[in-house]
């Protein structure tokens, strides 16, 4: 166990949950379902089971250092990596690794975002157990595929190669589907969804940054003296912003040829949008959902209803839409619609800068 290591990604401004998770309060450090624990809370407890504490760290934007610690007092404050600016998944990742390897030349990696749920907590442990123990042997990069219980249009698909058993050979990575597409997929029997959840040992990932993404790895490589040390922020301020703005899946992932998956059911949920939020959450026998606020309902159906806690939503005859309200902004939005919630984000900020952002 002391070899195992932890990289939470927790630097995401969740702009799909918005106005709820905001730019000075992230999704993954809110409480969605009332359960006194933020989804970062949630995170590093399903995490800490198996990964010493101090083996986990934590990446972040530089602005939510203080919120972190807040959250997850068990942590030391050099735990926490500080990103200057967002750069998607395999800077962040690149930085984690090059502070592992100032710490220890044999380590067992987990990857995972923070604004996972899962509902099987169990099975989750039994399932990463099994890929650290594969991992450890193999030089091989892991990744976790779920089986698909819908033709689900919001996440990408891995198609695994032919055989038998949980751990199979990827054959390719699809983005996200339309639902034709989705409804082949599902089946074929072929294709599983992307979790973005990784396992790997720290070779095995330090070869691959090095072979298929080597400018990036090079920045990172030119001072292995600072990291873990006083000197290593001062670094990662200077070269992050120079980083190319790509993901672990596009820049690894997607073309490395020792890819394997490890198939799995355990209540996952990439909890990324209103109507993920919807699909899992309590409803009432017209399917309407209400989440912090109290609510009436008359001839309205399918509708989630988001208001901060205190306040009454009265909703007649309204179906299949959000509303929500959170601080100085209220979204009313059909749930067909939510993929335009990032545009309605990046039009307001033009207007009115980071005022309601």
């Amino acid at each position: 166990m002391k070899n195992n290591y932890c990289i939470i990604m927790a630097g995401g401004i969740g702009s799909r949950f918005w106005p709820f998770s905001r730019n000075n309060r992230p999704k993954q450090f809110l409480d969605f379902f009332g359960t006194g624990r933020s989804l970062l809370q949630m995170t590093f407890d399903r995490f800490s089971k198996f990964v010493p504490a101090e083996n986990i760290l934590i990446v972040s934007n530089i602005l939510y250092k203080e919120m972190i610690l807040e959250q997850l007092p068990d942590i030391k404050p050099d735990q926490i990596l500080l990103e200057p600016t967002r750069r998607n998944t395999a800077p962040c990742i690149a930085y984690a690794v090059h502070r592992i390897k100032a710490i220890t030349d044999k380590a067992n990696i987990i990857v995972a975002p923070a604004d996972h749920l899962i509902l099987k907590e169990d099975e989750f442990q039994s399932v990463i157990l099994k890929g650290l123990d594969f991992i450890e042997h193999n030089d091989k990069l892991l990744t976790l595929g779920m089986k698909p219980n819908r033709p689900e249009t919001g996440y990408g698909y891995i198609q695994i190669a032919d055989g038998e058993g949980e751990l199979r050979k990827v054959v390719t990575f699809t983005e996200k589907p339309n639902l034709e597409l989705a409804k082949v997929f599902l089946q074929s029997g072929e294709f599983f969804w992307n979790s973005g959840i990784f396992l790997w040992n720290l070779q095995t990932i330090d070869k691959a940054l090095d072979q298929l993404l080597p400018e990036l790895y090079q920045k990172f490589s030119q001072r292995p003296d600072v990291f873990n040390t006083i000197e290593e922020q001062e670094f990662i301020n200077e070269i992050y912003p120079s980083c190319h703005n790509i993901s672990i899946d596009y820049g690894i992932m997607e073309k490395a040829d020792n890819v394997y998956v490890l198939t799995a059911e355990f209540g996952w949920s990439d909890l990324g949008t209103w109507g993920s939020l919807y699909d899992l959450a309590n409803k009432d026998e017209h399917q309407n959902v209400t989440l912090h606020c109290k609510s009436k309902f008359y001839n309205s159906e399918r509708n989630i209803i988001a208001l901060e806690a205190g306040k009454l939503a009265v909703i007649d005859d309204l179906s299949d839409y959000i509303v929500a309200e959170s601080a100085n902004v209220l979204l009313i939005c059909k749930k067909e619609n939510e993929q335009r919630i990032r545009q309605f984000v990046a039009d307001i900020q033009v207007n009115y800068e980071d005022e309601f952002i």
